[in-house]
């Protein structure tokens, strides 16, 4: 029935690929209905076939043409790629690279911080040695009213006794007029 065409009865569950047998009757009633490309359609008005966009369908044959290719400008070069910069704090073969030797100071850093280990034991007779050198240090330089800050302290109140001794002149003064 070519005058209420339904796209489930031409193809049904949406996918093309059935097969149907058209009269010849049903391409003149067709032809009646939308028309040819040549002519409008008598029973639809205003309606018109919908025109091939190419007359030739051969795009590559178009393309590769002399004529075409002449008119064309001259391919373009792709950019120049640089390499993807990485991070040398997450990996470790950058740091090689960038700063050798660092795997084995680090290698050598983690066995100083484990207990147990020689390393370990090495640091902290270190450790103890430079307490013990800035101990003797602050006995020898630093000797009660000789730190800095005592220093500092003397003065100040050196400056706060005069500026009381003021006030106390100046409230007798006031006192005996």
């Amino acid at each position: 029935c070519v005058d209420n065409l339904d796209l489930l009865r031409i193809a049904p569950g949406g996918s093309f690929g059935r097969f149907i047998i058209w009269t010849e009757g049903a391409f003149k009633k067709l032809a009646e209905i939308y028309g040819t490309p040549k002519g409008g359609a008598p029973m639809k008005k205003g309606y018109h076939l919908p025109r091939a966009a190419m007359e030739n369908a051969d795009l590559a044959r178009i393309i590769n043409s002399s004529e075409v290719q002449s008119v064309l400008r001259a391919k373009l070069e792709a950019p120049v790629s640089h390499a993807r910069k990485s991070n040398a704090m997450k990996r470790k073969s950058v740091m090689e690279t960038l700063n050798p030797g660092s795997t084995e100071r680090k290698a050598a850093l983690q066995k100083a911080s484990e207990k147990g280990t020689s390393e370990f034991t090495e640091v902290q007779k270190a450790k103890k040695a430079r307490v013990e050198a800035s101990k003797k240090h602050n006995k020898q330089h630093k000797k009660g009213d000789d730190t800095f800050y005592k220093t500092l302290m003397k003065a100040f109140e050196a400056k706060a006794a005069e500026a009381a001794a003021k006030k106390e002149a100046e409230a007798e003064g006031e006192d005996e007029e």
